[in-house]
């Protein structure tokens, strides 16, 4: 506890002095227990050099900035919140360069000396001084033999003794959550503490290059017949926790528009084919690329999109993938009734929300983006305004479209780089569409069905003992000996509709398997 205290007096001198805080009260006037806190922590040592031309937001962001690694991760991540800082101040921190000054060459070959064995360590040639330097890590270029073959590779190195930084840093920011949380109710909603903790998890997966070289790899097998998009290849011999090794693209970044022009590269056809991409690789396959920034995307000779840097990637479940294809599709076809109806079925809102109005409320999103120009229309921004609303009906931040969301600006604004006039909604209408078309189909509704049923057919054994557990409860609330407003009697009317929902699949599954055999065996 006395390190986490002492961690957190550092970051309020660091808040203070860099000019954050004035920043934070411009944007947002908190509480006199919240001032009074960092008051404390911070000793009011104020930066008083801060540029008053500047806007909040971009104050923030220079302040973060010249904080570090750390604050760098957590300006990057609080842009995917403006539910939490506002639409402006998230816009500045998407601004926010996750740049550092590179570390010495020498440094880097002994840490690759003491990472690899010999034998592997020997196979590098020609490792190029530092060609970029982030927060976590700086990339070289060399050469490796692989089976008397030369192979141009890009080889990332961790910074030395970052892991050891961040994860004390963030252990004093997990503490600081969850005193602003017991201290302002309303804060629960916004479940900053899991945030934090999946900011943690996040970094903490970047700074174990072996689980970037896995993501990159699973990322190529979900993608490997996907014309146009080529993932590049993992040199495991040359790989381990603190350094990865990959094929070095041969491409054009993809910020280069004139050049990719003079290429003959179709970029109106390239601007399509990111979105396709992206939302195919987040339906499709619930494993996605989730920061496909202009840095980290490059384009080949024949017009195929290379990816790099796989350090943070994002999963949906195929619950969550199907209600996010209906809710898109829901607003392309300006269906806000179904969308609301998605909503309430995937639990985004408590089931008393009145579906009419939320549809109305959903309305209130969807008109003005379609009455725009192509140019403006957005499903970035329009995620976003969903969050927006997340008060009013009291919805639960959903963690798991964060990264989905930020993800989808990012590429949208990639696209109209490439072609201002890209449609996104028209873009992405055919993937939705056979995502659903293919969830629907009656053969995969089946399996899902059987899939359910043989779950709970396992179950089966335990339920005579849940049922007389239940019946002696009972009987014990029909003789006034069980207070119903007690947990216990809660938990046991939890039960009830677990049960409930167990008896219906088992009766789904029971019909689908005779509907099955019927067809099968006529």
């Amino acid at each position: 506890m006395f390190k986490k205290l002492l961690m957190l007096f550092k970051i309020g001198r660091k808040l203070a002095t860099s000019g954050a805080l004035s920043s934070v009260y411009e944007i947002y006037n908190p509480p006199i227990t919240i001032k009074i806190l960092f008051f404390v922590i911070g000793f009011n040592f104020e930066n008083k050099k801060n540029d008053n031309n500047l806007s909040p937001g971009k104050k923030l962001c220079n302040a973060l900035q010249e904080m570090g690694t750390t604050f760098i991760k957590l300006g990057q991540f609080l842009s995917t919140r403006p539910d939490i800082i506002g639409e402006n101040v998230s816009k500045e921190l998407e601004k926010l360069q996750d740049k550092l000054p590179p570390f010495d060459l020498a440094i880097a070959k002994n840490i690759l000396r003491k990472e690899l064995d010999n034998e592997n360590f020997k196979q590098i040639k020609n490792i190029s001084d530092p060609v970029a330097a982030a927060s976590i890590a700086q990339v070289h270029f060399a050469n490796i033999n692989v089976s008397g073959q030369n192979k141009n590779v890009a080889i990332k190195i961790l910074r030395p003794n970052i892991e050891k930084i961040f994860n004390e840093e963030l252990d004093a920011l997990m503490f600081l959550a969850y005193i602003v949380e017991s201290l302002i109710k309303k804060t629960k909603r916004l479940k900053l503490v899991e945030v934090v903790q999946l900011l943690r998890e996040i970094t903490n997966v970047e700074m174990d290059f072996r689980f970037e070289a896995a993501a990159a790899s699973e990322l190529y097998e979900n993608t490997k017949n996907d014309f146009g998009f080529n993932v590049p290849k993992i040199y495991w011999n040359q790989t381990s926790k603190n350094v990865l090794c990959l094929d070095q693209v041969d491409g054009i970044s993809i910020r280069e528009v004139e050049n990719l022009k003079l290429q003959n590269i179709d970029t109106k056809k390239l601007a399509q084919n990111i979105i396709q991409h992206f939302l195919r690789h987040a339906i499709r396959d619930g494993f996605f690329h989730a920061d496909m920034h202009q840095g980290n995307l490059f384009v080949k000779k024949d017009g195929s999109i290379v990816p790099v840097d796989f350090g943070i990637m994002g999963r949906l479940d195929k619950k969550n993938r199907k209600y996010l294809a209906e809710i898109l599709y829901g607003f392309i076809k300006r269906d806000y009734k179904k969308v609301a109806e998605v909503h309430l079925l995937a639990g985004l809102v408590p089931k008393e929300v009145s579906k009419d109005e939320f549809a109305q409320a959903l309305r209130s999103i969807g008109e003005p983006i379609f009455g725009q120009s192509v140019k403006n229309i957005s499903g970035g921004k329009l995620l976003s305004q969903l969050f927006e609303i997340t008060a009013k009906f009291n919805m639960q931040t959903q963690i798991q479209l964060l990264l989905l969301q930020k993800t989808m600006v990012v590429v949208e604004g990639v696209a109209r780089t490439l072609d201002p006039d890209t449609n996104i909604w028209t873009t992405s209408r055919p993937i939705l569409e056979d995502w659903l078309k293919e969830v629907k189909d009656p053969i995969n509704k089946a399996s899902d069905v059987l899939n359910e049923a043989s779950e709970v057919f396992k179950r089966l054994p335990d339920l005579p003992i849940i049922m007389d557990k239940a019946n002696d409860v009972m009987t014990l609330i029909t003789e006034g000996k069980f207070n119903p407003n007690t947990l216990a009697y809660r938990s046991l009317k939890e039960e009830e509709l677990k049960l409930e929902l167990m008896r219906n699949k088992i009766l789904g599954g029971v019909l689908v398997l005779v509907i099955f055999v019927l067809l099968v065996f006529k």
